[in-house]
């Protein structure tokens, strides 16, 4: 089974720029996105073969989720949970056989780190969602989480030590979540891979220096790891600042 994920910086402005080709190219069993930037029906978007779920925010134009599946879903859910959360469209949840597949865009600490507490509000209230999906069948959670967890992880780490994304806070964040039984699906079949990254800014010519981060996962519950085949980056699909991920699994 293959998953990809996307954040697209706008699907209307990404439809321009080659989507519907890249999408039939990566050939997805699961295909998730983030950054929606829409309502459902303001675009034209129906692949062949696949059934489409969409959670907006209820602010035009910003935030919001979607998955693209060929494989029909128990039930569909949006959120995490807790009604604080509930507003920006950044979590939807399938529900299949055999695992829970967890889409979510994660709120950005933004400038000066202004929001890093309810960053943080977000991360221990999703945490505890995935738990209680994970005590039931295993999680595969993806998106773009907004956080470059390692040195490793982004070009230039020492001169983006306090910024966003790459803050002590966050980054102890996701270890915490890696701590409570998950995995990085792309380090756990590439530990020592330098220069691998999923979002580049649009400024200083970065995705042509690779100047980028790696802030765009899939992260499964521990006990999937025998399952986990491959796990790619593609950067050279362009039409957004991020580029997709996938994972090949057998579930």
């Amino acid at each position: 089974m293959k998953l990809v994920s996307w954040n697209v910086n706008g699907l209307r402005a990404c439809l321009t720029k080659g989507f519907a080709e890249s999408f039939a190219r990566l050939d997805a069993d699961v295909f998730c996105i983030q950054e929606t930037k829409m309502q459902p029906g303001q675009a034209d978007i129906s692949p062949e073969g696949y059934l489409q779920y969409w959670n907006a925010a209820e602010k035009k134009g910003y935030s919001g989720t979607a998955v693209f599946t060929r494989r029909r879903p128990l039930a569909v859910s949006c959120g995490i949970g807790a009604e604080q959360h509930s507003h920006e469209g950044r979590a939807i949840t399938l529900e299949f056989e055999n695992f829970y597949l967890v889409n979510v865009y994660t709120p950005n600490a933004q400038r000066e780190l202004a929001r890093l507490d309810y960053r943080l509000e977000w991360e221990r209230d999703l945490l505890a969602y995935l738990n209680g999906l994970d005590a039931k069948k295993p999680v595969v959670y993806c998106g773009d989480l907004n956080v470059a967890h390692t040195e490793i992880d982004l070009k230039n780490p020492k001169t983006n030590r306090k910024n966003a994304g790459f803050s002590d806070a966050e980054r102890a964040a996701f270890s915490r979540l890696l701590e409570a039984g998950y995995l990085d699906s792309f380090r756990h079949l590439h530990p020592d891979t330098t220069g691998a990254y999923t979002w580049w800014s649009y400024l200083r010519n970065a995705r042509a220096t690779n100047a980028g981060w790696r802030i765009d996962y899939f992260v499964l519950s521990r006990r999937l790891a025998p399952a986990l085949q491959a796990a790619d980056i593609h950067a050279d699909i362009f039409g957004s600042d991020h580029c997709p991920v996938s994972i090949r699994i057998d579930l």
